[in-house]
């Protein structure tokens, strides 16, 4: 029997290869993509101030991982960084008129992928395991 910790990287490597393949054609990886998302996901829900340490702590990464990421998605004129108005110890992270629509297509994307990886599961099998991977997230946020 195979450790269920193999499993999920199995399924890990499997999605991010997917979503590669599809941020490629964009000339961006997945884990850009990611961070993208992320920024336009708290713009729909109204944040008025997203800064680096939001986003390092919804990606689990560091924060010279995520000040690298931030960089090259600047420089390809997807987000803008400048000074926080309320800190200026801060910059506030927005996403440019270029990237505004980003999100639709991330949630597309990840459809996609969802869909041919569960290809063989039923609606109801697809339900449970988001269901089950949400509960798990949960607990990942709660240590």
């Amino acid at each position: 029997m195979m450790p269920f910790g193999l499993k999920i990287a199995i399924i890990n490597r499997a999605f991010r290869k997917k979503l590669d393949e599809k941020a490629a054609a964009l000339g961006l990886t997945a884990v850009q993509l990611r961070v993208l998302g992320s920024i336009s996901r708290l713009q729909a829900r109204g944040e008025t101030e997203i800064h680096q340490n939001d986003l390092e702590r919804i990606e689990h990464v560091t924060h010279p991982a995520m000040t690298r990421l931030l960089q090259r998605l600047e420089s390809k004129g997807l987000v803008r960084c400048v000074p926080s108005t309320s800190d200026r110890r801060y910059k506030k992270i927005t996403c440019t008129e270029q990237s505004a629509e980003i999100y639709k297509m991330i949630l597309a994307q990840d459809e996609q992928v969802f869909s041919e990886l569960c290809r063989t599961l039923t609606d109801d099998q697809k339900q449970t395991l988001v269901g089950l991977a949400d509960m798990i997230l949960k607990n990942i946020d709660s240590e």
